[in-house]
């Protein structure tokens, strides 16, 4: 079991280290060899970066003549701290020193590291194995030329914190000695690989974060800090509302503001390109602009929540589509004790702390991004459609973001196009394009609004025997099926044991553009399966851990009930509770990991005060148990400000919120003490960066409903002075 503190962590601000000096000629470069389905042809979409070639097995490691190793990271630094998971899979297989291990940051190179795409918590994921077995074929080069070197077997040979040694004879050499024989040797295609129990460095805490010290001294890079020679700063004024077009503009005054260099019209508005983002900001400002709202959104908030309860109920033409539908006659009218229950949630803005940006130039064929981007693999392809070249003629230079929560990695690749846009017409100069705090806000790509109503028809003991399920959300994608909307309720153990479900989706599309937000669907599913459940148990007058354990052994859902055995354990559940205060608890599964949480909320009015988290996790093996920690805390705070403030509303089509006066965040004296205890495991490791936010927006309705006996039909909690969206007495 490991274990943090019982404080509060809270999230920093995450930047990846800087590193200096050239890597010197004739370093050692093993990797494993990148086979995936969309590598055909992949030729044209290797970029024109400074990333090395690739070896017969890629380019994931690099060991400098002077012995120190670095480790090539193909993921997006968002500020998880992913970099310090990835470099120990190649160091404890390589048996490097972790003192002399350290990352870069590749750029786009499909041919080098196949599809870069940073999302779903998938990073640890998804190099587990390509990454060991880098580490394990380098370590099996220098096995084998210190073994040819010293005239002895293999066999005997150690390599132990970057030294290689022969224990019989005492010999012994650091990798900076054995580089240049080991580079000669052809690395294994199926090294062997340690087994969990033989780990040194996977799994303790010597894998912490390699970028504190640049953080403290503010050396790391955003886009924002991107400086080039002759380069302007751009911004777009957009229209107010989604789905507006131009219809025309006159930019004379801009046109006078001293630094305005240009403005004309592009797909997205109206671009204004300065000398510094001050005079594109007041050049922007002096635009006058008339829209065309003739396709564009005009509803309020209110209309959409109504139109949404009319699709679930049946009442308009909208189809609906079937999901997790099973048993006989699943849709006969359910009878005898039948609880309903419904729920609404918002459209939730993303908010990282570094605004959208991104650094472009458009030379010829040639084009040249930087940006923090979730997917630089996508934003290559479509750089390249919008350019009028080829993927292998766009270099994306990925350097850290300042927070992304999905943001930054769209299919649309909207403001990575609209900077190449920008920078055909700026006659070979970069274009800066910077998105300010209200653009952001206001300007689209939000969590979609959503609206759920839920039957279960009730059996003698209380348990459910039938479930009806019907939702309205807006896909994410304008193509494919929209199973992101109710992942989470599908296969929910609490489903399992049902002789029948019925479950219909609808799929209406709006102007208003929506994306992928931290933990997606599961944001929402877990606070509407986790507090019915609790309702379902006292109406069952049972205790919502006993109930929760029932459902969990006849579904033989084991990670679920071992997740909320420890955190009843952990959490105290059903011990005494101070006066005021009551406990809530939820346990999801998201990403391939099971999370429970425990709240202890008290209220102050209608607000609830929420002092003490406890988490359990389990997410197979824990790479990093402090980086998970720190996710799985930061993934509470994130969830808990959404579940108490987050909502995107709508006047007659313009956004309300434009900045976090009007988008309240939560504070620092508002994040509880979390404590997170992350369960022993050896199988893969699974998703940390998401499954953390889930559960503690039902964990605090299931604590109100304790204090109170109303349940939540709807989030935020807060939803304005002296609001309340508490439900009737259960």
């Amino acid at each position: 079991m490991i274990e943090a503190p019982r404080t509060a962590r809270l999230a920093l601000t995450r930047r990846r280290m800087i590193l200096g000096g050239a890597l010197a000629g004739g370093a050692l470069l093993v990797g494993y060899g990148v086979t995936h389905p969309m590598a055909v042809g992949g030729a044209l979409l290797s970029g024109g970066g400074t990333d090395p070639e690739p070896s017969a097995f890629g380019s994931f490691i690099r060991i400098a003549p002077d012995g120190w190793v670095t480790v090539v990271n193909r993921q997006q630094e968002l500020g998880q701290g992913i970099h310090a998971g990835l470099a120990a899979l190649i160091a404890e297989e390589l048996d490097a020193n972790w003192d002399r291990v350290r990352v870069v940051d590749a750029h786009s190179n499909f041919r080098a590291y196949g599809p870069q795409i940073t999302a779903g918590s998938r990073s640890i994921a998804s190099n587990w194995e390509p990454m060991r077995i880098a580490g394990a074929a380098a370590r099996a080069m220098f096995v084998e030329a210190a073994a040819l070197r010293w005239q002895v077997p293999r066999a005997q040979i150690t390599v132990r914190d970057g030294v290689v040694a022969h224990p019989a004879s005492r010999r012994s050499a650091p990798f900076a000695e054995l580089l240049a024989d080991a580079a000669r040797r052809t690395p294994p295609q199926s090294p062997a690989l340690k087994q969990a129990n033989d780990y040194r460095l996977i799994g303790t805490d010597r894998v912490r974060r390699k970028d504190v010290a640049p953080k403290i001294t503010g050396a790391p890079i955003y886009t924002q800090d991107v400086a080039k020679p002759g380069m302007l700063v751009a911004m777009v004024a957009h229209s107010p509302r989604f789905g507006g077009r131009l219809a025309r503009f006159d930019s004379t005054d801009a046109l006078k503001v001293k630094g305005v260099v240009d403005a004309f019209a592009i797909d997205t508005g109206v671009a204004v390109v300065a000398e510094t983002s001050w005079a594109a900001r007041r050049g922007r400002d002096a635009l006058r602009i008339e829209w065309d709202d003739r396709a564009a959104e005009m509803r309020s908030t209110a209309q959409i929540v109504r139109d949404y309860h009319d699709i679930a109920a049946g009442r308009t033409d909208l189809s609906p589509s079937d999901f997790a539908t099973k048993g006989q006659d699943a849709d006969a009218p359910l009878t005898g004790d039948v609880a309903e229950f419904t729920f609404d949630f918002p459209y939730l803005v993303h908010a990282p702390m570094e605004p959208l940006d991104c650094v472009a130039s458009v030379d010829g064929w040639n084009v040249a991004i930087t940006s923090g981007a979730h997917l630089p693999t996508v934003d290559q392809v479509q750089a390249a459609r919008v350019a009028l070249t080829i993927p292998g003629k766009v270099d994306v230079e990925v350097v850290p973001a300042g927070g992304s929560f999905g943001r930054r990695g769209l299919a649309a690749s909207d403001y990575v196009i609209e900077a190449v846009r920008i920078a055909r017409h700026t006659a070979r100069r970069p274009v800066k394009l910077m998105w300010t705090r209200e653009d952001e806000m206001t300007g689209g790509y939000y969590r979609p609004m959503s609206h759920h109503r839920i039957a279960v028809q009730v059996g003698a003991d209380g348990l459910p025997a039938r479930w009806r399920l019907r939702s309205v959300c807006q896909p994410l994608l304008p193509f494919g099926s929209n199973e992101q909307a109710v992942e989470g309720m599908g296969n929910s153990p609490y489903l399992a044991s049902a002789t029948s479900v019925d479950g219909k989706l609808y799929s209406p599309r709006f102007p208003v553009p929506v994306s992928f937000w931290r933990s997606v669907g599961h944001s929402y599913t877990a606070m509407m399966m986790e507090h019915l459940i609790d309702q379902l148990a006292r109406r069952a007058g049972q205790d919502p851990a006993a109930y929760r354990r029932t459902l969990y052994r006849k579904a033989r859902a084991a990670r679920h009930l071992k997740v909320l055995d420890e955190l009843c354990r952990r959490a105290d559940w059903g011990c005494a509770v101070d006066v005021g205060f009551a406990r809530g608890l939820a346990v999801h599964e998201a990403m391939g990991s099971v999370v429970g949480q425990m709240a202890e909320v008290r209220l102050d009015g209608n607000r609830p005060i929420v002092r003490r988290v406890v988490a359990i996790v389990d997410c197979g093996i824990a790479v990093s148990p402090d980086q998970i920690a720190a996710q799985i805390e930061g993934g509470i705070g994130f969830g808990l400000s959404a579940a108490l403030y987050g909502a995107t509303t709508l006047d007659k089509g313009i956004v309300q919120q434009t900045n976090f006066d009007t988008q309240p965040m939560l504070r620092l004296n508002e994040m509880p003490a979390v404590e997170t205890y992350i369960l022993p495991s050896t199988a893969p490791p699974t998703g940390v960066g998401e499954p953390g936010v889930p559960p503690i927006a039902p964990a605090v309705a299931n604590a109100l409903l304790a204090l109170t006996g109303r349940p939540t039909n709807s989030l935020p909690f807060l939803k304005g002075p002296g609001a309340s969206n508490l439900g009737p007495m259960a």
